[in-house]
Formats: structure tokens, sequence, C-alpha cells
């Protein structure tokens, strides 16, 4: 394989499946963390939050949607949503502490807003509830799964 010509299929379709799974299983991690206080924040004393407030909301659509998005269960909308939370995360929290992500702490909300537009897009690829519904209603499957 030249590594100046794409993967051949179904390589690109799978490499797809693993990403979008783990990112879905990271992107889970912030919200327990915002909920539950697991995994440990830095700085400590700042989670859990209360879930009526918006950090508790965003605290539930990261549990909620980064666990679609690992199963791939309505991967488009759920994405795209979780891209708009993470658009919101960024210029509410961290712009208005300065306009680069490195300085603000805002990198992880601007690499998932990218990441999850990425995902609105493309799909969620082999081995998902979408897949496998629309395998059910007789769709024809993900190109190279």
């Amino acid at each position: 394989m030249s590594i100046f010509r794409p993967a051949p299929p179904p390589w690109p379709a799978r490499a797809l499946a693993v990403f979008r799974i783990a990112i879905g299983l990271l992107f889970v991690t912030f919200g327990t963390m915002k909920l539950f206080g697991w995994p440990p924040a830095a700085p400590p004393g700042v989670v859990p939050v209360p879930w009526a407030s918006q950090m508790g909301i965003g605290g539930m659509m990261e549990v909620v949607g980064g666990l679609m998005i690992a199963a791939g269960l309505l991967t488009r909308p759920v994405a795209f949503v979780l891209a708009g939370e993470m658009a919101v995360a960024y210029f509410q929290f961290h712009f208005p502490m300065g306009f680069w992500p490195e300085t603000n702490n805002g990198s992880p909300a601007v690499i998932f807003c990218f990441i999850f537009l990425y995902l609105a897009v493309a799909g969620p690829g082999p081995w998902s509830a979408d897949e496998a519904i629309a395998r059910r209603r007789g769709e024809a499957p993900a190109a190279g799964s």
C-alpha cells in the first residue's frame, strides 16, 4: 500500500467506526466529571455541578450524547447538536478569558466541536446502531462496511 493513496476498503470505514466509538466514550467522561465528579477534575472542588444548572445540562448532554455517538445511534443529528454545545461552551466559557484556545483552556471544546461536525457529515461508519437500523429497513449499508 502506498502512503500516497487512500487505504482500500473496508479499512477507512472501520477506522471511522473505531474513531467514533473512542470519541464517544471519551466525551462521556467529560459529562461524568461534571455530574458525578469522576474522573476527578482539576482544580479540585469545582465539580460536581448542580444538574439543573447550564453546566449540569451540558454534562447530561455529554453523557447521553457521548453514549449515543459511541453506539452509533442517530449519529448525524446527535453529532450536530454536540458540535453546537461545544461551540457554545467555547464562546461562553473560554473565549472571554482570551482569544487563543491554548491560553484559555478551550482546546478540548474546539477539537470536539470540529470532530462532531465531521461525524455529522461522515456518519457513523460500520459497527453502529444506525447501520443495523438501515439494514433492517432494507437500505444499503454504508460504503466500505
